[in-house]
């Protein structure tokens, strides 16, 4: 039994500047001292996770200082992908409002990033980077006193998202491929002691981005598939070792196309994974507790609801985190509610709306947010 409200988040933190540099040009393919880069990620996981656990966050991570991209890393570890120029989908927010989308561009603000493309049999072939970043993440929670780690990984439906597929004949055989190639790191993880964490997007973001073309029902026949396809790799991973993130983009925008909570948690709920990490922060999404409250909700299901939105440098007060994560202490009680925060502060290494400081302020806030509730429920 828990005394107080434990605190996570969902996984990226920003990249040091030397890590940044060295990272985006070897991803680009150019020279770089291996010995180097391995020792400045090594530096870098150790510094994030020693900060997690000095704030007081209670689950951490690696920061994903290793990866380019939270879904775009997997080609430095599987075979089939080639970079190479194919049209990407543009999310219909930023569609209907070309303005805005204009001014995204002008800012810098839009993510650049090399484009995989499925050519070939998707097999994983290369287990160094995994090995390692396991490796390092055990040496870096081994040193401080936290209450667990998790690791991040790509759900089968977002990883097609963006890898477009050029070999397999359709789009089903293509993401049981990626299926089963993922299953490997998703054992991996939870063999080496963590948590698993699946990165989700396609079940939210998906909608106005990939499937933007189909109409609300199509994309949810669309999503049963996704969902029972990230079921069958989790065949072998306890519901309680793993957690999904459910997000509808990770960006600044309009958000008018994104698909409501109440049409797709069924679908969410229906997931393996035990915990369940949701966007409640952001102003398109602060209302979305009402959408889980009507939902019908496993017993055993955890929440932990984004009470920091990953979008703005405005550092929420804790009361009003508590505010949020009181919300959901609501509905499912107050031995089955973690704080979070609505999505990574860095999605792609580089590429975030918020300044590292004020990253590191906001999860400040959430610890002193999970304070304030814990104090009242407890």
């Amino acid at each position: 039994m828990s005394d107080r409200i434990r605190t996570t988040h969902v996984g990226s933190l920003p990249r040091p500047a030397d890590l940044l540099a060295m990272i985006n040009a070897s991803d680009r393919g150019e020279p770089v001292d291996e010995a180097a880069l391995a020792a400045t990620i090594e530096s870098a996981v150790h510094d994030q996770v020693r900060r997690q656990a000095e704030i007081g966050i209670d689950v951490v991570s690696d920061g994903e200082m290793s990866k380019i991209g939270y879904a775009t890393y997997i080609r430095h570890r599987m075979s089939g992908f080639e970079i190479g120029d194919a049209p990407r989908a543009t999310p219909a927010d930023l569609d209907a409002y070309p303005d805005y989308k204009e001014q995204l561009h002008r800012s810098g603000a839009t993510v650049a990033y090399l484009r995989p493309i499925c050519r070939g049999p998707i097999t994983y072939e290369n287990f160094g980077p995994l090995e390692t970043d396991l490796a390092t993440l055990k040496a870096a929670t081994d040193a401080v006193d936290v209450d667990g780690a998790f690791m991040n990984a790509p759900s089968p439906g977002i990883t097609a998202l963006f890898q477009p597929n050029e070999y397999y004949p359709d789009e089903d055989t293509y993401l049981n491929a990626i299926a089963d190639a993922l299953k490997v790191e998703y054992d991996r993880i939870v063999a080496a002691g963590f948590d698993l964490q699946i990165d989700a997007p396609d079940l939210g973001m998906g909608r106005h981005n990939k499937y933007k073309h189909l109409s609300d029902e199509e994309f949810l026949a669309r999503a049963e598939v996704l969902v029972e396809v990230l079921n069958h790799a989790l065949r072998d991973v306890p519901s309680d070792r793993s957690r999904i993130h459910l997000c509808w983009g990770n960006y600044e925008g309009p958000h008018t196309f994104d698909i409501a909570v109440e049409k797709i948690a069924d679908l969410v709920l229906r997931a393996k994974p035990g915990t369940i990490l949701c966007e409640a922060a952001n102003p398109r999404h602060g209302h979305d507790w009402a959408g889980w409250a009507a939902a019908k909700i496993p017993d055993d299901k955890v929440f932990a609801p984004g009470v920091i939105d990953t979008t703005t440098n405005f550092v929420e007060h804790p009361g009003l985190v508590a505010e949020r994560i009181l919300r959901y202490t609501d509905i499912v009680g107050r031995e089955r509610v973690m704080a979070g925060t609505d999505c990574g502060f860095g999605t792609f290494a580089g590429w975030g709306g918020v300044v590292p400081e004020l990253a590191w302020e906001k999860l400040r806030s959430l610890t002193e947010g999970a304070a304030i509730a814990s104090a009242k429920l407890w």
